[in-house]
């Protein structure tokens, strides 16, 4: 008997397991603009034009990183499927957009229809919360190239915005407020070096306590979902003026901040306006990390800003908390040279 591909170390019949056994997971993140079922060569999605008088189509991809050997050593799942569509839903929104639909990529070294179903229950439930359809994906199984229980997972998301409604941060003006949105968690950004302190310096067990006095483990403090704020930013909109939208991923705060301020202007963001989670200070502490090293790396807690008018920034706290953000003031804008700056 010859050579099969199930030798070669691809197992055609998991896949077929695996794509049943998410079908109705995929289901149910469909709106009503979604055609036809999973199992095509392409999602299809009918744009309703009717709803639009100029409008664009934003979109944006992105991973989870290194977040995600953190669910291959604990052997848990069913989360980071959330981080990845937040990631891509949540720059969106940046402009303006609301998402219409998702599609992912999980490359495995090995496929086990178990672990495919737990990350594909984590996107479709990231894809509920943000208001999206999951409307195509790809498994993709490379032995040789990863191991058995290496995963890498990869999403694509497209949004619409009107034309004369997008967000751009040209409007942004002296006096203007910033407004945080809380992180409760290390998000999906600096995880290479959370883990190199904590797992490597600091040698921390991943099922034991995350810090001192902890109720739960450090797999579970690393692993926390990250916050979709896209329905909040998108219902925020539309309730105030909204100049800027900011998501706080690689390059913290300052980093993200000065992507969307004009010329003319300076940020002055006070660190102690909101509470920062305790585990950014437990990597502080046991990697003997700089400050300045720990803002250009995590989100320390903030990840979204908002910078509205000063005269707004009551209805806008107002509308956020309604939304379930403890939203909070955070900052100034003021005249300068386009630089953040912390109090």
């Amino acid at each position: 008997m010859g050579e099969t591909y199930q030798g070669a170390g691809v197992d055609i019949a998991a896949g077929e397991e695996a794509v049943q056994r998410i079908k109705d997971k995929v289901r149910s993140t469909f709106r009503p603009e979604v055609i036809g079922d999973i199992g095509g060569f392409g999602g299809l999605f009918a744009f309703a034009n009717h709803r639009y008088r100029h409008p664009v189509l934003v979109s944006s991809t992105d991973g989870v990183g290194t977040k995600a050997l953190i669910a291959q050593a604990s052997g848990r799942f069913d989360t980071i499927g959330v981080d990845l569509v937040a990631m891509c839903v949540d720059d969106l929104v940046c402009q303006g957009a609301e998402p219409l639909f998702f599609l992912d990529y999980i490359a495995v070294g090995k496929l086990d229809p178990d672990h495919i179903e737990q990350l594909v229950e984590g996107v479709a439930e990231g894809c509920r919360q943000a208001g999206c359809a999951l409307i195509g994906g790809e498994m993709a199984e490379h032995p040789g190239a990863m191991e058995p229980g290496e995963f890498d997972l990869v999403g694509f998301a497209v949004g619409v915005a009107e034309r004369d409604q997008l967000i751009t941060g040209e409007h942004v003006r002296p006096g203007d407020v910033l407004i945080g949105l809380p992180s409760p968690g290390i998000r999906s950004n600096g995880y290479s070096l959370a883990r190199r302190v904590l797992l490597e310096v600091a040698q921390k067990p991943l099922a034991g306590p995350a810090y001192e006095g902890a109720h739960h483990t450090l797999a579970e403090e690393l692993l926390t979902p990250s916050v979709i704020y896209a329905p909040a930013v998108l219902a925020l909109h539309k309730a105030v003026e909204v100049r800027a939208v900011v998501h706080v991923t690689g390059g913290g705060l300052a980093g993200n901040l000065t992507r969307v301020l004009p010329k003319g202007v300076d940020a002055t963001v006070d660190p102690r306006s909101w509470e920062e989670p305790r585990i950014f200070g437990e990597i502080r502490r046991l990697g003997e990390i700089e400050v300045d090293e720990m803002r250009k790396v995590f989100n320390l807690g903030i990840g979204m800003v908002v910078v509205v008018p000063a005269n707004e920034a009551f209805r806008a706290l107002d509308t956020l908390r309604s939304g379930g953000h403890r939203a909070v003031e955070i900052g100034t804008i003021h005249k300068g040279s386009g630089q953040v700056h912390f109090s």
